[in-house]
Order: C-alpha cells, then structure tokens, then sequence
C-alpha cells in the first residue's frame, strides 16, 4: 500500500460524541458494524490480516471505574479532568489512526469483594477496617497495629484452620513489596468490581473500540488482570508478589501476553492511572525485553496525553509517574504525543 495512505489520518465518524464522555450508554453495535464497513469500503481500508507493520496498540483500564468523575476511583490528576480528557484523546486517537492501527488490545482491572488490598481484609486491636486509601506499612504489620481478619481465612482460602497462615502472609507480603521497592501496601475503594458497571470500558472508548474492529476486520484482544486475592496486579504481566513465606507460588507472570505483545512491529501504550497500572506494566515489559534484547524497547511508544497519575488526599504521584517515564525514555522507549502525526513518531515507516 502507499505509505502516504496508509498513514493518513481519517476523519472522525460523525456519530463520535466527544460530550457523551462522562455518560454512560449502550453502543448501537449493529449500526456501528454498519458505518464501519461501508467507511472501509468508501476509503479503501484493508484488513488488519494485510498489514505489512503490525502495530498493536494497549490502552490500560479505560474503565468507568478510573474514568468517571463519580466513580471509586476516577483519576483525575493535578487538573481534576484527567482521565475525562485522556479518554476523549484516546477514542480520537483509534479513529484518526485505525488505518495503521493493526489491533486494539484493552486491558481491564477486574476484582472481587475479599482482596488483600480491600479494607475488609485488614482490622486493627478494635476490628475497625482501614479507610480507603491507607497505607499499610511493613510496620504497621509488625507493630499489630493492622493484622489480616480472620474471617478473610475462610473467604479467600475455603478453611477457616488456615489464619495462621494467611495472617503470616500477610506479614510476607508487605515484607516483599518493600524489598521489591514497590509502593507500600495501598488499601483502595472498592473498584472495578466484577458484576458492576464500574467494571466495564467506558462507552465512548468501547464505542471507538468495536468501530475499529469492524472497520479492520481485527478482533479486539481484551485482557483481564487482578482477581488474585492474595496479590495487587497493577500490571497486566506480572502481579506484584509471585510467591508466599513458604516458596511456593500464589501467581505467576504472564508470560505469553509478554510474547503476544513482542510479535508486534511497534507496541503504542496509553491509559489509567500514569502512576501505577500503566506504569508497572510498562515496567514489567521493560524487564523482560532487556532480559531478551534492550534494541526491542525502541519498538514501544508511550503516549503521554492518554495518561494521568493517581492524586489522592494522601499522597501526589504525578512526580513519581514523570520520573518513570523519564526511565523509561532513557532505556529506549519513545514518548510522544497522540496529536502527532504516527508515521512523524521515530522509527515508524510503513
């Protein structure tokens, strides 16, 4: 194909709504299916299976439960609109770029009630649970003065006998995070439960989404991460502790989404929060790829206004989201703007 056609951005639908961002709606599939195939048909776009670079792109828990203002826990950055606007750059992004777009490749933060970064699974002296958005130190779980509940045995282990175990793993695992030089055990709100509307993409992306697949004939790969009990899972490949005070394994890394994500030609990431899920995963893929070759981190591309960091009343990760990027450029990895032209971005050539 033309590189000049290829890499042309396309109009935007005249359905996109950019307004309806914090609403919340059901996306009209079949007319959608419509518009998609005959734009195919009037702009001369080919199927995603014909693509001679492969381009993938990963948006990180583009949830309602991140995204919308009234949610658990929307990331609104410094600004207060941040995941607002970012998702509106994000859908613009699919349809402007779905001609070189080859695969979309949501991932979704997915939990359950009795999870070992929910207030229900610690109490204090009194059995009071902490507020959301406590941090737990390893301290504070030395110290006794927040300790795993004891009804958390039988809710997450199926045996009531086994507390003695899940309390001294709960010991384990703050002990790991601090040796891993990860964020101390934060106790989050309830969010992207299983079940719940907060769970789902957000319509205006899953709206941009299903066009994409239907314009491309490229089947959405959406990946599911988090619903270890035992185990935060900011990323998607890897969860944050893999084993328990005895050696053996609770989780394991996901190492053949790492090999899925590889295959691609360039690997474009965005999505919520800067500061942890995107950054971790990141992390995690950098890992891996200097491992393997640190020549493969120049075929990922970090777009920057499609992510916010996390700013609660406890604490501002904006500084802590920036300095991982900054890493992350310094090993090679590419940070650009989603208003840029993709083709201008380096080291892409169609």
């Amino acid at each position: 194909m033309n590189t000049t056609i290829k890499a042309a951005p396309l109009p935007l639908p005249d359905f996109f709504d950019p307004s309806k961002v914090a609403e919340i709606w059901r996306v009209p599939y079949a007319l959608r299916m419509e518009q998609a195939q005959s734009a195919a048909r009037r702009l001369g776009i080919t199927p995603a299976a014909s693509d001679r670079v492969k381009i993938g792109f990963m948006p990180i828990d583009v949830q309602l439960t991140f995204c919308h203002p009234q949610a658990a826990l929307f990331v609104g950055g410094r600004s207060g609109r941040g995941a607002l606007d970012d998702t509106v750059r994000t859908a613009e992004f699919i349809y402007r770029n779905a001609r070189a777009l080859t695969r979309v490749i949501p991932t979704m933060d997915t939990h359950t009630a009795f999870q070992i970064f929910h207030p229900v699974f610690w109490v204090n002296e009194k059995g009071e649970h902490p507020a959301p958005f406590t941090m737990i130190t390893l301290d504070d779980v030395e110290s006794g003065r927040w300790q795993v509940n004891p009804a958390m045995a039988w809710s997450v282990l199926g045996d009531a006998a086994k507390f003695g175990y899940l309390s001294q793993f709960g010991l384990h695992y703050v002990r790991q995070l601090t040796k891993g030089g990860k964020y101390p055990l934060m106790v989050w709100p309830y969010h992207a439960m299983l079940g719940d509307i907060d769970h789902a993409l957000v319509p205006l992306l899953q709206e941009a989404v299903f066009y994409h697949s239907m314009l491309r004939s490229s089947q959405t790969d959406y990946r599911i991460k988090g619903g270890n009990p035992l185990t935060e899972n900011y990323s998607v490949l890897r969860p944050e502790v893999l084993i328990d005070q005895r050696g053996e394994a609770i989780a394991q890394k996901n190492s053949r989404f790492i090999e899925a994500l590889l295959t691609y030609d360039h690997l474009v990431i965005g999505g919520q929060a800067k500061s942890h899920c995107v950054a971790w995963a990141i992390e995690d893929l950098l890992t891996d790829i200097n491992a393997r070759d640190p020549e493969l981190a120049k075929k990922v591309y970090l777009v920057e206004d499609l992510s916010s960091p996390v700013v609660t009343p406890v604490h501002d990760f904006t500084d802590d989201a920036d300095k991982a990027f900054e890493r992350f450029a310094a090993a090679g990895m590419h940070v650009v703007r989603s208003t840029d032209p993709i083709e201008s971005w380096p080291g892409i050539s169609f």
